[in-house]
């Protein structure tokens, strides 16, 4: 099935949770902000939402510096 991540389309199997994407990635939990559908989750909230066809996520890295 087909999300949308970051304005690219992504293919990803069914009952795909927003946790397995991140591992898919490869992106650090403590680093990133996730939308779904336009709403801010919390961290906890990856393992539960369970993404389907059409949805789209906005993943944000947070990179350090000075």
């Amino acid at each position: 099935m087909d999300i949308y991540v970051n304005g690219k389309t992504r293919s990803i199997e069914e009952n795909t949770t927003i946790e397995q994407l991140i591992e898919r990635l490869h992106l650090a939990h403590e680093r990133i902000a996730v939308e779904h559908n336009r709403s801010i989750l919390e961290a906890a909230q990856f393992f539960n939402v369970v993404l389907k066809a059409g949805d789209t996520l906005e993943i944000v890295r947070f990179v350090g510096g000075g």
